[in-house]
């Protein structure tokens, strides 16, 4: 993570960055917390993809699971398309309109949901020929190689970098909000600045709130 003078408001901006899976329920969460963080401390967030599909490979999985992630190339692919013909920017408002429609709308992970996503964010549909060919795989397996070099094998999505160390999670629910989700960002900032600090967890106890 980089920091940068914030002239307008006399403090320095940290560039904060997240690797996420459209289809995480969890990764969807974080990503909303930490558009609360920008609401409320000098904190811009940098998007990027990772892939549950790929994290799994060769894995030995629950049937139900292993169907999931056969669903769920199709929008990382779409993002990485966009990425490498639009640029990194517009990977926000993207997983923004897919999230809103996978999560918070229960709608299905089809092409005609991602078609529309992209035409909510502003982008052009055609982008979504990119999810039924193998043609982005190598950016997109790069992108998931750059989180999983920062964190290890053995975690998923979402991946956080702060303070140029980078962590599975926060895992939370629901999405903390003003001042309660600058707080949670100040505590991450805390931990992931004390040397050999690897890991706080404890059983989930609840599922996803969307709100």
């Amino acid at each position: 993570m980089t920091q940068t003078a914030d002239p307008s408001s006399g403090s320095e901006t940290v560039y904060a960055d997240m690797w996420f899976d459209p289809a995480c329920p969890w990764a969807w969460i974080t990503s909303r917390w930490l558009l609360e963080v920008e609401r409320v401390r000098p904190v811009r967030v940098r998007w990027h993809v990772m892939s549950l599909s790929v994290l799994n490979e060769g894995r030995d999985l629950p049937e139900d699971y292993r169907k999931s992630l056969d669903g769920a190339w199709a929008a990382v692919r779409v993002c990485v398309a966009a990425e490498q013909r639009l640029g990194p920017e517009v990977l926000g408002s993207l997983y923004t309109a897919l999230g809103t429609r996978f999560h918070n709308g229960a709608e299905p992970r089809t092409a005609d949901t991602i078609r529309a996503a992209l035409a909510d964010a502003g982008l052009p549909e055609d982008l979504a020929e990119a999810a039924e060919g193998t043609g982005y795989d190598e950016a997109l397996r790069a992108s998931h190689a750059e989180a999983m070099k920062l964190v290890g094998e053995d975690v998923g999505t979402p991946v956080v970098r702060v303070e140029d160390v980078a962590f599975f999670g926060p895992v939370v629910t629901p999405v903390p909000r003003g001042e309660e989700a600058g707080k949670l960002w100040d505590g991450v900032r805390l931990v992931a600045g004390t040397d050999g600090f690897f890991e706080l967890k404890r059983t989930r106890t609840r599922n996803p709130v969307f709100d």
